[in-house]
């Protein structure tokens, strides 16, 4: 690109750029963990108090993943999706959960539709390849 060419097309910039950036995966993360801070099923794998360091987490990747900084690597390494989820019990129904928050934490960001699908379709898709097991979600203690 040259100088005076202007802002690059929608070809050039990244998924990143091309949904707003940083902000708009902060206000998807954050509408996300206000959907599982309510879900009872969900809640319980989510250790800290104030979900403070999964938004942070989820923030960081998903702006690595799709372009932005790489913060995510430079903290944490490599992702290892499967290996970071193994010890939680992610069976269909929390899987369901999980994308259920996520759908409409993306829609609640009014992004342009192919951009909503295009993440939808990866959230979607990684939601299904981490459940780890197809037992019933266990109730919790007294119960």
């Amino acid at each position: 690109m040259n100088i005076g060419d202007g802002p690059p097309s929608e070809a050039e910039q990244s998924f990143y750029d091309a949904i707003g950036g940083h902000d708009t995966f902060v206000r998807i993360v954050d509408t996300f963990y206000a959907g599982v801070a309510e879900d009872t099923l969900l809640r319980p794998m989510y250790p800290e108090q104030d979900l403070t360091g999964a938004k942070h987490r989820l923030v960081m990747f998903l702006e690595q993943f799709w372009g932005g900084p790489t913060t995510y690597s430079d903290e944490r390494g490599h992702p290892r999706l499967r290996m970071r989820h193994q010890p939680f019990h992610i069976n269909p129904e929390a899987r369901d959960h999980w994308i259920g928050h996520m759908r409409d934490a993306v829609a609640a960001a009014n992004l342009a539709p192919i951009h909503a699908v295009t993440l939808m379709d990866y959230l979607e898709r990684s939601a299904h390849s981490l459940v780890n097991t197809f037992e019933e979600t266990p109730l919790p203690e007294g119960h």
